[in-house]
């Protein structure tokens, strides 16, 4: 064992694991343990949290998240050093008590929710924000129009519960029940299963010591990264959450491939027509607009991005574009999803098609061992179909006059009276005649 691995505490704990004979099951565990901190003392993760790429020193692999799952700008609001009085607070509450606004970022479900410091960072980011929407779910998208249900405030901070908050509905009621006659004649007042789950969202909005004296305007300031309250459009509040180079292709009405679906509805509108079809083992549907004489355009969709794109125009050839633009734009170092490595291969599984033309055909099954030769594999030539032996006609009588004359069966014997007698059988052994 190396010791630049383990430290003066993780030896110690090693040395009492061993001495105890009596479990060594529990030594064995200890080892586990010890050796795997070592390996992991031997890595450092970095991350940067201005841009939210996550960089492993032992294999120099660059993670990058979403854009939208980013660390934010953080707000310049000048804050007062006075303490939030009751009048004020009253008057916060009226002011923002239902108002609406548009999420800037993905808001995830849950009790934690998100934790935006005053005029600073958000938490959490990066790999732990995707972490917490994809456990808890996901209660408003980018674009999405939110409303501020309740607002409370604790010593240092302001609580906003979204779209109803996290919390179910009658949570005291649920647990009461009503009846007359005994213990099975009782209903809850909140029956289960009423349909009622909650799903909103929180924010906290946290500040140094104390809640400062602060208006309306400010705190609607102060939740700019995260909540827009401007007056916009549905498709502008969208837009406004994308990068530019894809927000300037939704407003020309232009289609790129790797948009989502919402994208193109707020970039075409509903299709004129739609079809389902299979290629392969991939289902997609094809979004058709315009008809000709003009310009037709086929949006191929698999699950919620686009695949490709192709333009049809009367007299020209038709344009397809299958290269995804939109992945690199949503990175946060606006490199592709999937890059392409030189010298890589696209895997084939299950039946997949082949190319006669750039493809060779398949090796046909076999049970030999691989590399096995058979006696017949120095065999060369064209394999010819198997010909049967001819059928030889019967010999006719007097066909081969030098040959010994062929034997012809003995008439049948005649009785006395004219009635022929059937031939002997000779299977059976002929009585023994009694000796004189």
């Amino acid at each position: 064992m190396n010791s630049p691995f383990l430290s003066s505490e993780m030896h110690r704990t090693l040395l009492r694991a061993t001495r105890l004979t009596r479990w060594p099951a529990l030594a064995a565990c200890s080892l586990g343990v010890c050796l795997a901190m070592g390996s992991a003392s031997a890595q450092v993760i970095t991350v940067d949290t201005k841009t939210g790429t996550v960089t492993n020193s032992s294999t120099g692999t660059i993670a990058t998240v979403d854009r939208r799952y980013q660390q934010i700008v953080p707000t310049h609001v000048s804050l007062t050093k006075s303490e939030l009085d009751p009048k004020t607070r009253l008057e916060l509450i009226r002011v923002l008590q239902a108002e609406q606004g548009f999420a800037m970022r993905p808001f995830p479900r849950g009790h934690k929710g998100l934790t935006l410091v005053a005029n600073g960072k958000l938490e959490p980011f990066g790999e732990q924000y995707v972490s917490m929407v994809t456990s808890e779910g996901l209660s408003a998208k980018p674009g999405d129009r939110l409303v501020l249900t309740d607002i409370k405030f604790d010593h240092s901070k302001i609580v906003f519960d979204l779209n109803g908050g996290p919390d179910p509905k009658h949570r005291f009621l649920r647990h009461v029940q009503i009846g007359m006659g005994g213990p099975n004649m009782t209903n809850p007042v909140v029956p289960q299963g009423d349909g009622q789950d909650p799903v909103g969202a929180r924010l906290t909005l946290v500040f140094q010591g104390h809640v400062p004296e602060l208006t309306g305007s400010e705190v609607k300031a102060l939740l700019t990264p995260l909540i827009s309250f401007d007056v916009k459009t549905p498709i502008q509040a969208f837009t406004d959450t994308l990068p530019p180079k894809l927000k300037e292709a939704i407003l020309n009405h232009r289609v790129m491939v790797g948009m989502s679906t919402d994208m193109v509805l707020f970039a075409k509108g509903l299709p004129e027509s739609k079809s389902r079809e299979i290629e392969g083992q991939m289902p997609f549907e094809e979004w058709i607009y315009g008809k000709p004489p003009k310009d037709v355009e086929f949006v191929r969709i698999n699950g919620n991005r686009v695949i490709r794109v192709e333009i049809a125009k009367i007299g020209e050839k038709p344009v397809i574009f299958t290269e995804d633009e939109v992945a690199g734009l949503m990175r946060t170092d606006g490199t592709p999803l999937d890059p392409v490595l030189p010298g890589a291969r696209g895997a084939q599984m299950g039946d997949a098609e082949r190319n006669p033309d750039t493809q060779a055909p398949a090796a046909p099954p076999s049970i030999r061992n691989p590399g096995e030769k058979l006696p017949d594999d120095s065999r060369t030539g064209v394999m010819k179909p198997v010909q049967f032996p001819k059928e030889k006609p019967a010999p006719q009588p007097g066909a081969n006059p030098d040959g010994e004359p062929e034997a012809q069966p003995a008439p049948p014997a005649q009785s006395p009276n004219g009635v022929q007698q059937p031939p002997p059988d000779t299977s059976q052994a002929a009585p023994a005649t009694p000796q004189q």
